[in-house]
């Protein structure tokens, strides 16, 4: 059930991680599965706080760099839609609040705050 809940919450920091970057047109090479093994090591500090783990900033970087065209990004954002979806945990504002903190942390520059309400086929 942790699980479930981290991928809710760290699905919003991906999206907003992942949509920085100039549009191309192509198809989407990253998967969900990535998705997921990028972000595992942030489950801990999304849930409790704390200081965030090397491997996070590591994931959030790796997943940034994968998802530089608008169907990457489109992708990412529907992965994550859906395990939050499928998990049936709500989430909380305090949970919110450290996964759309954790680009900055990771010194990745995101211009716009990560939001669960999110249009996945709107993000270029």
């Amino acid at each position: 059930m942790a699980n479930s809940r981290v991928l809710k919450y760290l699905a919003w920091l991906v999206l907003v991680s992942l949509v920085v970057g100039a549009p191309k047109v192509s198809r989407a090479a990253v998967t969900c599965e990535q998705v997921v093994t990028n972000l595992y090591p942030c489950i801990n500090y999304v849930l409790r706080g704390g200081q965030v783990p090397g491997q996070c900033c590591t994931g959030i970087k790796n997943l940034f760099s994968a998802a530089q065209n608008t169907p990457d990004r489109r992708t990412v954002c529907k992965c994550m839609k859906s395990a939050i979806s499928s998990s049936g945990v709500a989430y909380n504002s305090y949970n919110i609040g450290l996964a759309a903190g954790l680009p900055a942390k990771c010194h990745v520059n995101v211009p716009y705050k990560i939001d669960p309400s999110t249009n996945c086929d709107t993000i270029q």
